[in-house]
């Protein structure tokens, strides 16, 4: 038999309301809007057309959710998703979408990121390897950087026997400016532990990403 419910309290009632509304309200960045409308005038627009009335605020929005990595560390991603296993094969994670905003011209470079790392009794939640290649991505970056970042963090979380990660990327400043190579994807890879020292491991992880699904 179903239990009867009693209603709200009128002040419970208003607390929810009062929390609905705040989560619905739109945050606003309105130093970073006026940055941007300052751009505009800049490139020669004009900001007050119609086209372009509610472009800042869209621009902040977009820039704030491209680089929210800033707001984040590993500890936080990681460290509620560490177990002890009794495994030492070796774990692989490929073809993680990966989007980030190049530090020198902020413009997009995005592809594919490939994970792997041999355990030493702790492995990673497989969901939070993506959580950190996006936490890493969603700052200004150098593909260089975020490569080794991604490999220097999960080795220094769980000191597996050794890591790899290789990110194969397109990047908007040479597809659209500069040289202009429509085709051209620059590859990074940084090997540590056994990844490193142990060709056959190295060789087995490149020959794994390659392979279709």
């Amino acid at each position: 038999m179903a239990r009867d419910v009693k209603p709200l309290r009128p002040k419970a009632r208003r607390d929810l309301q009062e929390a609905a509304s705040a989560s619905n309200q739109e945050v606003r960045y309105p130093k970073l809007e006026a940055l941007v409308e300052e751009v505009l005038r800049q490139m020669g627009e004009d900001p007050t057309r119609d086209g372009l009335l509610d472009t800042p605020r869209r621009v902040a929005e977009a820039l704030r959710y491209l680089t929210s990595g800033y707001g984040k560390n590993p500890a936080d991603v990681l460290n509620r998703a560490l177990y002890t296993v009794a495994y030492d094969e070796m774990v692989l994670i490929k073809d993680i979408d990966m989007f980030s905003l190049c530090e020198h011209h902020i413009l997009p470079f995005f592809g594919k990121c490939h994970v792997a790392y041999i355990p030493n009794k702790k492995v990673i939640g497989l969901s939070k390897i993506a959580r950190l290649v996006e936490m890493y991505s969603r700052r200004l970056q150098l593909q260089e950087r975020l490569t080794c970042q991604i490999a220097e963090t999960i080795n220094d979380t769980i000191n597996p026997q050794g890591v790899g990660v290789v990110i194969e990327a397109q990047h908007l400043c040479m597809i659209m400016r500069g040289v202009e190579k429509q085709n051209s994807v620059a590859v990074t890879s940084s090997m540590l532990g056994v990844f490193r020292d142990e060709l056959r491991t190295r060789e087995e992880f490149l020959e794994l990403i390659k392979r279709p699904h």
